[in-house]
């Protein structure tokens, strides 16, 4: 397995002595670890192809912790996050876990509390990376379809019935029969509830001609 898609912790913390502390705790442990000392410095890596986390300070110069986790949603990056800071509030931990956090952990941290928030946040990412793959190839599925093939499958999900759905477009039942056929094998689905969910999924308009 190469580093690059090996589990990744990437710690951003501005306190050097913090950053190399969790670092030879993972060490320990056998897991992978990047260190930044700011915020700018991370977003300038290659992102890692593997599951991976991130233990962030919340006070950091520059871009703030917070400031980060929402640069990273703003751009589509569903990393989990575990904060960590010296001097942590409700309303800030309560700002952080809404926004999607894994943890919000106060300096000086137990830790094995260190080590089960990444480990839960490495399955977090796991889970995340499954569902994103998944959707990627249901649209290389959806992807393949003709526009009729298209059209015909939006109507089908729309609870349309063969006859109904040739009505709709002006061609035979026969031809709808044939053509959701195909829809079915390149869509990979075995049913036609398997079929609406995908449609779902996709977050496909549903019925449009």
């Amino acid at each position: 397995m190469t580093s690059q898609s090996s589990p990744t912790v990437f710690i951003i913390d501005d306190d050097m002595g913090v950053c190399a502390s969790i670092q030879g705790l993972l060490k320990a442990v056998g897991l992978r670890s990047e260190g930044f000392g700011t915020a700018e410095e991370y977003l300038s890596h290659k992102e890692s192809d593997g599951p991976s986390c991130l233990v962030l300070d919340v006070s950091l110069p520059g871009v703030s912790g917070l400031e980060l986790q929402r640069k990273l949603a703003d751009a589509g990056v569903r990393i989990p996050i575990i904060f960590i800071t010296g001097h942590g509030d409700i309303p800030m931990t309560v700002k952080a876990i809404k926004s999607g956090a894994v943890e919000f952990l106060t300096k000086p941290f137990d830790d094995q509390d260190l080590l089960n928030a990444i480990q839960l946040a490495f399955e977090r990412d796991q889970a995340t990376r499954h569902l994103q793959g998944e959707l990627a190839e249901l649209r290389q599925h959806y992807e393949s379809l003709t526009a009729r093939e298209r059209q015909v499958m939006g109507l089908v999900v729309s609870g349309m019935l063969n006859k109904q759905v040739a009505f709709e477009l002006g061609t035979s039942e026969v031809t709808v029969k044939i053509q959701r056929g195909r829809v079915m094998a390149k869509m990979q689905a075995e049913s036609l509830a398997e079929l609406v969910r995908m449609a779902a999924k996709l977050d496909l308009p549903i019925g449009n001609k």
